[in-house]
């Protein structure tokens, strides 16, 4: 293909995509998308409904979000710009919308991180975007905060659904109900949410995606090392047993290996070459890829495949496999020709658009998409002001009112980058991995770590001395006074009473701990407190083991102890207003570990009117009997003004609890130290020694000093 051909295909293609972005900011802006027939804005609850489909919809305008980072391949920078103001000061993130956990993470939020990586490379090279202070950043963290309450299950999987102003399982939020949710669903957030805690410094959101890709693989079929379809989100046994690589499976398989790409996690890789060496050995029958029963992988359970599996191609180029992908693409091209379009073209061959730009890249089918192709795609899909979907491939005239947003987000983004040289884009796009939505995220990511969780602990010493170190807080968050903050009241932390530093030779350093003058909530001798039930039938008999709080009301003081009757929070989590005041007032909460800090929780609660918070542990299984106590800690602000008694159950003792509650509606507790519990005399006090212990922290290796310290 000539450079001149070249030329007159992207001209085309800027055309088309003027047609039709401009098309949605005139006649549909603000609303999520256009309706292309009629000409107006879809807004969620003013057409008629479309099941699942409408589920992307959220009042956030949608399409303006998914297509932010395409302008700026596109090189259309002042449109960006524009739009970016746009986004900044119309879109709102706390509608009371039930959405597509899924698809709000791939293109929202997606949108908004990859929109946020260009507008900071605009602005570090000082001609564009000077105004811009991260607030497309902000805006990805406030929604990753909306999405979270969705991972509030059993397994770690989350919810498919979620209402971004009350959650889940909120009286409100009109969702919680549902027990099933797709492979692909639950395995494609670990791109966006990994990169959204190594941009804005919170781990939770890493923490929650990597939980669920764990699950998805430790309930793969070890046989096979297949994964079926559907899951069950609060037991984790599948529903739909079938196993292939399109729809309901096909993005988890891609994020295995661009979360390897991105995050420079080899488990990724050898998680997705196990999964790999399945696929070809029982789905792929070349050229098809036909699904399985995950249980029986030898006999297929269907004899078409969709359209979805048309990225798998492009997924083994990224691998090196070249040879099944050529043959698969190569099959997927003769359909194209056949049909003008893949069927089930309301994707409009996103997929298959994506594959090709890798077949480009190893310099293979270029004649694939010829100029005349182009008009194919302007006659068939232009209506009157911009471009519908097709319901059926054999009878193209015959549109459908609608115009996704990942039409603008990826088909003209794909199609751009299939005939432009690399130096005719105004980004290297080598320093850039796809997300599904073909967002672009920075590979320079996988050289940053994840932020640091919790304090200090001790770990066995390795070679690796930098393994885990923490991310650069300059190349994360340059000119953030909060970090200087942070080091020099770590340091008062560290330095406090009973703790002291001590350089060692060969740069080691020595922390002492003395357990006699202890503040440290981790290191110091937790005192155990209990949770004594007092009312019929229990009298006092059943005691159940619990941990301390650092802030609070301190128990110890207290001659009886706080008695009073327990009542379930709600929401359960605590971390959003409480539904249930009037009940809790004069009473002890039962609140749920996870989702926001323990302090937090204690607020809203003593705001209700609540004497006490009793926390149950949100890990299954947990217990005071194989995990050691520890003391909750605040969040960093001021805890001088709770003053409830606060205690921490883990998860089988907290179990007791709420059955016993759940049989018996009102249950008095006793809330005090384990030696005062009633029934039971003084305890003697065990003598430690001075020095509890010391940690080496990290530095070069040499075995001499290591002796003089051991």
């Amino acid at each position: 293909m000539t450079s001149e051909e070249k030329t007159a295909i992207r001209d085309q293609i800027i055309e088309m995509f003027d047609h039709a972005y401009g098309s949605y900011m005139k006649y549909a802006y603000p609303a999520d998308e256009l309706m292309p027939l009629s000409c107006r804005g879809r807004v969620r609850g003013e057409e008629p409904n479309r099941g699942d489909i409408d589920d992307s919809l959220g009042k956030f305008s949608l399409t303006l979000i998914d297509t932010l980072d395409t302008l700026v391949v596109l090189n259309k920078l002042d449109e960006f710009e524009d739009a970016v103001r746009k986004a900044v000061k119309d879109v709102r993130l706390d509608n009371d919308v039930v959405v597509s956990v899924f698809e709000t993470n791939i293109r929202v939020l997606g949108g908004l991180l990859g929109a946020h990586v260009m507008a900071d490379l605009l602005r570090q090279q000082g001609n564009r975007m000077q105004w811009y202070q991260d607030e497309l950043l902000h805006m990805a963290k406030e929604l990753g905060h909306r999405l979270l309450p969705a991972f509030n299950t059993t397994s770690g999987l989350p919810y498919p659904k979620v209402n971004l102003r009350y959650g889940v399982l909120n009286p409100l939020s009109r969702t919680g109900t549902e027990s099933d949710t797709c492979t692909a669903c639950a395995g494609t957030m670990i791109l966006e949410f990994a990169a959204l805690s190594r941009m804005s410094g919170e781990s939770v959101f890493e923490k929650h995606a990597r939980k669920a890709m764990d699950v998805l693989w430790e309930r793969r079929q070890k046989g096979s090392d297949l994964v079926g379809t559907v899951i069950n989100i609060h037991n984790g046994e599948w529903v739909r047993r079938e196993s292939g690589v399109g729809a309901g499976i096909d993005s988890y398989y891609e994020y295995l290996m661009k979360a390897y790409i991105l995050l420079g996690d080899h488990v990724f890789l050898e998680r997705f070459n196990i999964h790999y060496s399945a696929i070809m050995k029982y789905i792929s029958q070349p050229p098809l890829l036909l699904n399985v029963h995950m249980h029986n992988p030898t006999v297929s359970v269907r004899s078409w495949m969709d359209s979805l599996l048309a990225f798998f191609p492009g997924l083994q180029v990224l691998r090196g496999d070249l040879k099944p992908a050529i043959e698969t693409h190569e099959m997927l091209y003769q359909v194209t020709k056949q049909h003008k379009f893949l069927p089930e073209v309301r994707n409009f061959g996103k997929n298959f658009l994506y594959s090709m730009i890798f077949f480009f890249q190893i310099k293979y089918l270029y004649s694939s998409i010829k100029v005349g192709d182009m008009d194919k795609i302007y006659v068939f899909f232009q209506s009157s002001h911009v471009f519908s979907s097709l319901y059926n491939v054999e009878n193209c005239p015959n549109k459908e009112k609608r115009m996704d947003s990942f039409f603008l987000a990826e088909m003209f983004k794909y199609l751009y980058l299939l005939f432009s040289e690399k130096n005719q884009l105004p980004i290297d796009i080598d320093d850039y991995i796809f997300t599904t939505e073909a967002h672009l995220l920075p590979v320079s990511l996988s050289t940053t770590k994840p932020p640091c969780q919790g304090n200090i602990s001790v770990r066995t010493y390795k070679e690796d001395l930098f393994t885990h170190s923490c991310p650069s807080t300059e190349t994360l968050f340059p000119n953030n006074p909060s970090f200087a903050k942070s080091i020099r009241d770590s340091y008062k932390y560290l330095t406090g009473v009973g703790r002291a530093f001590r350089p060692l030779p060969v740069r080691f350093v020595q922390w002492q701990q003395f357990l006699v003058l202890s503040q440290t909530p981790e290191m110091e001798e937790v005192v155990p407190h209990v949770v004594q039930l007092i009312s019929p039938p229990f009298l006092g008999q059943t005691v159940l083991t619990a941990g301390p709080a650092k802030f609070g009301m301190d128990l110890s003081k207290q001659e009886h102890g706080v008695k009073g009757s327990i009542v379930k929070a709600s929401p359960y989590t605590a971390c959003g207003p409480i539904d249930n005041a009037v009940e809790l007032k004069g009473r002890i909460a039962l609140v749920l570990r996870g989702d926001c800090m323990f302090a937090a929780k204690a607020r809203r609660l003593q705001e209700a009117g609540a004497i006490g918070v009793i926390f149950i542990d949100h890990r299954e299984g947990s217990n005071s009997e194989e995990t050691p106590l520890f003391q909750m800690v605040g969040d960093g602000d001021s805890t001088e003004e709770i003053t409830l008694a606060l205690v921490f159950l883990f998860s089988r003792e907290g179990a007791v609890l709420t059955s016993a509650l759940e049989e018996h509606h009102n249950v008095d507790v006793l809330l005090l130290p384990k030696e005062r519990q009633l029934g039971c005399g003084e305890s003697q006090k065990e003598s430690k020694g001075d020095i509890l212990h010391f940690i080496v922290f990290r530095g070069p290796a040499h075995s001499e000093t290591l002796k003089q310290i051991k």
